[in-house]
């Protein structure tokens, strides 16, 4: 008997369920491991070369390690001597460690600061300088950092980048797992008490033996995970179960989140608004709850500057039908936000504004 039916239908199967099972919203998309963070090496340095645009020989934060270094290099120079150098600037310098660490010998960008009287840091040549932790006083060397520092935004010619110009010199590890625990960290859009506690619930249904609580709400943002003591000796394939495991689409908080630079409003929840006449630049936005029943006598009239609000006849007006009426007049963004500004100013938006 021929198959070829049968291969069909497993395809189309396939082909439904993959879509599910990509778009489902897994552990690690909404929290990070504790101790998983970005960190900075930190150093202070010269660049040599520039075109008269230097800090000048008479700035002694430059004149005098430039006479040290040639001091060092067997070709000493007095500070006087050295009072026509334009061609060498005091510089900061600053790496970023990315979330997963680095290890000896991989490269980081580096950001090269002006300190003192240069005027611009085009065509310079950093000189080789060890870079530290971030913590003052810290001098143990992670990285050697060295290049040409190009400018990326010709504007600010006082801050240049080095590609790939940090090498590590050692290994940048960061402690997950202490004393059999790790954590978990909710981002912040997601960190509240209800998704901790829906996570820790999944943890504990799906590794926990015999009713064991493995995985403890800590508080709205931090989840506590105990590695079984069968895998603490390569907890990596019990981390990547946990960060796996598909997270239940939950009811979204009503909030409103406004940039008033980019004027951009985000909407997410069930967001609802009092009953409430607004009046803005001759423009009235009228809300009733609940909706009149329309008669021969009392009929529904509609006109440009006047809307009334309540789709479905549930007794709520939603901020999204005001936000389309608006748009549909062709309101400006920026009047739209004031709008809603005063809406939750009076108490008559229910959800949580959040102004960037």
């Amino acid at each position: 008997m021929s198959t070829r039916p049968m291969i069909s239908l497993l395809l189309i199967v396939s082909l439904v369920l993959t879509p599910l099972t990509a778009n489902a919203k897994k552990v690690s998309d909404i929290t990070r491991l504790g101790g998983q963070r970005t960190n900075v090496l930190t150093g202070i340095g010269m660049v040599f070369g520039l075109k008269g645009t230097g800090d000048g020989g008479d700035f002694r934060p430059t004149a005098n390690p430039l006479a040290a270094m040639l001091e060092k290099f067997n070709n000493p120079a007095t500070v006087r001597e050295l009072a026509k150098a334009k061609n060498v600037a005091v510089v900061m310098l600053q790496a970023t460690v990315p979330a997963n660490g680095v290890r000896k010998g991989d490269h980081l960008d580096l950001v090269v600061m002006s300190t003192g009287a240069a005027s611009s840091l085009a065509g310079g040549q950093l000189f080789v300088v060890p870079m530290t932790g971030p913590v003052p006083g810290d001098e143990e060397v992670f990285a050697l950092a060295n290049g040409s520092v190009v400018l990326e935004d010709p504007a600010i010619s006082t801050v240049g980048m080095v590609k790939g110009g940090c090498v590590m010199e050692q290994d940048w590890e960061l402690p997950i797992v202490e004393n059999g625990h790790f954590s978990l960290v909710l981002s912040d859009p997601s960190a509240d008490w209800t998704t901790a506690s829906v996570i820790a619930k999944l943890i504990n249904d799906s590794e926990g033996v015999s009713g064991e609580t493995i995985a403890v709400v800590r508080d709205a943002k931090v989840i506590e995970v105990t590695v079984p003591l069968t895998e603490r000796a390569r907890p990596d394939s019990f981390i990547s179960r946990i960060q796996r495991l598909p997270v239940p689409e939950l009811p979204t908080e009503a909030r409103v989140q406004i940039n008033d630079r980019t004027s951009t409003m985000v909407i997410t929840g069930d967001v609802e608004i009092s009953p409430v006449i607004i009046s803005h630049k001759g423009l009235t936005i009228t809300t009733i709850t609940p909706k009149p029943v329309a008669s021969a006598r009392t009929p529904l009239v509609e006109s440009k500057n006047q809307i009334v609000l309540d789709p479905g006849d549930a007794g709520g007006a939603k901020l999204q039908d005001l936000v389309s009426a608006l748009e549909q007049l062709k309101v400006p963004a920026e009047d739209r936000i004031a709008i809603i500004k005063e809406l939750h100013k009076t108490g008559r938006l229910h959800a949580k504004l959040i102004v960037d």
